[in-house]
């Protein structure tokens, strides 16, 4: 009987016990932690599914996952039978162990150690390999996708004479293949290597033949195999030609063939191809031969050929028949990629015409009319002014706008009005007590959209809202006013459940409100719940008693993340902007259709293209695409998002689009045909941003149609940096209503500007057409300005602004105390010859934190005027010939106003209700109360035309100084003049 006290047959009894139970718990442990992570990978692969099927596009998600699945499948399972194939062919391809060498029998113990496990062995590695090489594969399913449904572009290359859709969607498939039989030769090449020279089949240190008749063989044949891959890729190189990026001084990522190509590179490729296959055959013919000798001679000379014909023939040809004679060698190859670009870029009927950029009339007081008729003039700039809308309509701390506004249009009378508009949105920062709850249960949405004229602004330089309050209400009529999916919507929400959600405020209270739309996923079942829990990592979800009967999760919010999951093959616009369309808020997104496989058409990188001095401020206004390179994009797609419901539509746009209609054979249904889009949906597209900004950049160089213009670099223009601010970002493109020359009458048009190379001069202004709906939708229309004169760019018109001593005094005063000064978008419009600034100059300080327009800066044809409001300025420019404008007030003028000399008691009143009002603006102008000085300033203004209409009625027609006939433009002045640096600029004393 084993003693049980202290012994040693005691210690191993109580040693063992403990064991068994530490093995059993962690095989629970480590059968829960394979659980845990099976039911992790379930979550997200359920969640997605749940989601897609919310939205409708289910389609979507099992057309991507099961060519993702047939693609890992497929060729995973080649991988592993090539590479198994040829472990177990050198396994059966062994010498027999009496004829190995003593170095040969020294590996008989690996042997011996890996024999019980040789089929496991064999399976485990084929296994990794194939998991390796189909997750690989499963990631160019778009590539397989675009290959079996590729549609034609009916346009065909010059050089070759092919389809662009060969490039387009055979060439890159055709790539793949070639890669994967690569990986695919030298991992069999380097696992059969291993297997003969573990089972003796090669030897390395042993005397004799270094290796078998067999083992030649096999490995003869895998490297023919490669040298037969490799012929094959020397000829799919020919045609990677047409497509290739190479350095070349007439322009970044030149794409196509050049001179060195078509005649060396191109020959040289097709003898390497002839090269490469005889070399194959003669690997090959050592399967009969059963030496080495002749394929590693002709290996040698495949080598030695790419070298020489390759790589030195071509630097020879450049060197020797390119370089002395460029401009004549290259035109022919440049014509093509001047065409080939302008085609894939969609600006090959850009229409650029002369512009003097002076006006030859003489009579400005015609060209101060003319104005209206060639630009509705934005002074409210949606970049500047979205603080201004925070402060006066937030309304509740838990509401945001963007950081910059959008521009739309919007009919009032009958005529469109460029209005400026932003949604009330979430902003859950500003919840003060922050809980899950609250955060993901109770405040869910915002509430209403805010809209202001875009040509105008009210006394106190603050927007003229057409809508607003909350709820909102002006001219935009009954809609849902509900925003549950927007730019700021970030997180998810729980909805529709037992748990109330916060509608809005107002004087009675909060309201209340419960979710009826079916965007979310049904939380109700408990698997759902789980699954939400793991993916979220919340396990709240699981167990609260907030979700209950009808709860429904909300997320994938914002109008891109929605896009771009609906449809994962287009690229997204940066800036989505909201619409009020058949009574509902709808985001409208602009998505294109990109390809980097157009022949000659040079590539530009989209996130270096789209990138400008918004986009370098403002994290919301993404870049397309960060670092994608293409050379080839289309607006095809117009995608709205509801606001409330989170419905996503996709419509057609470009109908003639080869890679959409390729896109849509893919996945079938999910576009709907342009004709679906209604009027109301239609009046409110646009030309989108970022397509505008990629062909402007384009047109810098490929405005010119002729091949020696363009490779002397003498026409380059450039995107001027934005003048109004330092970030050295380029100028973005403005929204604006305007008339260009050859125009009938104003259209909504995107506008930018072109300096030349390293200058600052004005080149040209271009302008599209961006009414969507209308014939000349899309026309790019360029005025290129004569380069024998220089006409000012925007940076030198913002220096000539800063510089004249009157308007450099006006904004040293407006920036006094602690006041900012901040520039608004400054607009180019093209007037009779000449060209028309328009700048807004916005203050804000004295205690208030939002901007208000103070004043506007206006030049043209060398005068400039810096006033009170747009007309004033407009008015000084274009004034009456003789008639200087009143000089604007720019608080040094500190006269006190006369005394009154009439008798009239109205008269003396209202003269007294205007030295009132004068010193109480002069005291909050000196306290730095924008809104005290401004009601001030209207009080004075009332006085004077009280006092100038008594004065009328009692038939005094006097108007000496100090009589009271005083207009508002004669305002009285104090006797004291106020310190400049503690007073800002009085500018709206007129």
């Amino acid at each position: 009987m084993p003693d049980r006290g202290g012994g040693p047959t005691g210690s191993r009894i109580r040693v063992g016990r403990p064991s068994r139970r530490v093995r059993t718990l962690l095989m629970t442990l480590g059968v829960l932690a394979v659980l845990g992570m099976a039911f992790t990978m379930f979550a997200g692969f359920w969640t997605d599914w749940l989601w897609y099927r919310s939205v409708n596009y289910s389609s979507v998600f099992t057309t991507t996952l099961w060519t993702k699945i047939g693609l890992f499948f497929v060729f995973g399972l080649l991988m592993a039978l090539a590479v198994g194939f040829n472990i177990w062919l050198a396994h059966r391809l062994r010498p027999p162990l009496s004829a190995m060498s003593m170095e040969q029998q020294n590996l008989d113990r690996y042997r011996m150690g890996i024999a019980p496990y040789k089929k496991w062995l064999l399976l485990g590695i084929t296994a990794l390999v194939g998991l390796i090489a189909g997750a690989s594969a499963s990631g160019q399913w778009r590539t397989w996708l675009m290959w079996v449904n590729g549609v034609p572009f009916k346009q065909k290359d010059p050089q070759f004479d092919l389809d662009v859709s060969f490039y387009a969607f055979d060439l890159p498939w055709y790539r793949f293949l070639l890669g994967f039989g690569f990986a695919a030769v030298i991992l069999s090449v380097i696992a059969a290597a291993l297997t003969h020279y573990l089972y003796g089949g090669l030897r390395v240190t042993s005397p004799g033949a270094r290796a078998t008749a067999a083992a030649t063989g096999h490995l003869s044949v895998l490297i023919g195999v490669f040298v037969s891959l490799k012929a094959v890729a020397y000829w799919l190189d020919r045609y990677g030609l047409a497509v290739k990026s190479s350095d070349f001084k007439a322009t970044d990522n030149w794409t196509g063939l050049r001179y060195v190509d078509a005649n060396a590179y191109l020959p040289a490729k097709t003898i390497l191809f002839c090269i490469a296959v005889i070399c194959a055959l003669l690997f090959f013919a050592t399967l009969w031969r059963r030496t080495w000798q002749l394929p590693v001679i002709g290996f040698g000379l495949m080598v030695l050929s790419a070298i020489l014909i390759g790589g030195l023939y071509p630097a020879i040809v450049q060197k020797f028949q390119v370089q002395p004679n460029e401009q004549a060698k290259e035109a022919p190859y440049v014509a093509e990629n001047l065409k080939a670009t302008r085609e894939a870029y969609g600006i090959e009927d850009a229409q650029v015409n002369d512009y003097d950029g002076k006006s030859d009339t003489k009579d400005l007081a015609t060209l101060r009319d003319d104005v209206a008729d060639a630009a509705s003039i934005r002074i409210m700039d949606p970049n500047i002014v979205s603080p201004t809308f925070q402060q006066l309509q937030q309304m509740r701390k838990y509401y945001a706008f963007p950081t910059n506004l959008d521009v739309d249009r919007y009919s009032e009378d009958g005529k469109d009005q460029d209005t400026v508009i932003g949604l009330r949105e979430l902003n859950l920062d500003g919840v003060d007590k922050q809980n899950w709850i609250n955060t993901h249960f109770r405040y869910t949405h915002g509430y209403g959209a805010v809209a202001a004229k875009g040509t105008t602004a009210d006394g106190e330089g603050r927007p003229l809202f057409t809508e607003s309050d909350l709820p909102s209400k002006g001219e935009l009529g009954d809609y849902e006013q509900r925003i549950y999916y927007g730019e700021k919507t970030t997180t998810y929400s729980i909805v529709g459940g037992p748990q109330k959600e916060i509608d809005y405020s107002d004087d009675n209270g909060e309201k209340t409100y419960t979710y009826t739309g079916d965007s979310g996923v049904s939380l109700s079942n408990p698997v759902n719940r789980a699954a939400y829990a793991v993916a979220f990592g919340e396990p709240q979800i699981l167990y609260s008693g907030a979700i209950g009967e009808g709860s429904q999760v909300l997320y994938n919010r914002t109008p891109k993340e929605r896009v771009e999951a609906i449809a994962p093959w287009l690229t997204i616009d940066g800036d989505a902007y909201p619409a009020v369309v058949d009574g509902r808020i709808q985001w409208i997104v602009d998505a294109y259709t990109t390809t980097n496989g157009y022949p000659y058409a040079s590539r530009t990188t989209l996130g270096d293209t789209t990138a400008d001095s918004l986009t370098a401020t403002n994290d919301s206004r993404a870049v397309v695409a960060q670092q994608n390179q293409v050379n080839y994009i289309r607006n095809s797609v117009k995608a709205t998002v509801d606001a409330y419901s989170g419905e996503v539509k996709l419509y057609e746009w470009d109908t003639k689009d080869p890679v959409l209609k390729t896109w849509m054979k893919a996945f079938p249904n999910t576009v709907e045909p342009r004709t679906a889009i209604d009027k109301d949906l239609m009046d409110h597209l646009r030309y989108p941003q970022d397509l505008f900004k990629v062909q402007r950049e384009l047109l810098t160089r490929y405005h010119v149609k002729d091949a020696n213009t363009f490779l002397s670099g003498s026409e380059v223009w450039q995107v001027p940096d934005d003048p109004t601010n330092k970030s050295g970002n380029a100028v973005p493109p403005y929204y604006l209503s305007m008339k260009m020359p050859d125009q009938k009458q104003q259209s909504f048009s995107l506008t930018t500007t072109f300096t030349p190379n390293g200058r600052d001069n004005l080149s040209a202004f271009m302008a599209v057409d961006a009414e969507a709906g209308t014939k000349d939708y899309g026309k790019i229309r360029v005025l290129k300005l004569p380069t024998s004169t220089t006409v000012d760019g925007p940076k030198q018109v913002q220096s000539q602004f800063n510089s004249e001593q009157d308007i450099a005094e006006s904004i040293r005063l407006l920036r006094g105390g602690d006041s900012e000064v901040e520039y608004g978008n400054l607009l180019t419009v093209p007037l009779d010859g000449g060209l028309l600034y328009v700048e807004p100059v916005y203050v804000r300080g004295g205690g208030l934190k939002y901007p208000l327009l103070r004043k506007v800066l206006v030049t043209y044809g060398g005068n400039t005027a810096f006033e009170d409001t747009l007309e004033e300025a407009l008015d000084k420019v274009f004034g009456a010939e003789g008639t200087p404008p009143p000089p604007a007030d720019t608080g040094e003028n500190t006269e006190q106003p006369p005394p009154p000399t009439s008798d009239n008691p109205t008269v003396q009143k209202a003269l007294d209700d205007a030295q009132k009002a004068f010193d109480e603006g002069q005291q909050a102008l000196k306290d730095g109360d924008w809104e005290a000085y401004g009601q001030a300033q209207k009080n004075l203004e009332d006085a004077l035309k009280q006092a100038e209409d008594a004065q009328a009625r009692a038939g005094d027609s006097g108007g000496g100084e100090g009589g009271s006939s005083a207009s508002p433009s004669d305002k009285p002045s104090g006797d004291a003049s106020p310190d400049p640096s503690d007073t800002p600029d009085p500018e709206r004393s007129g």
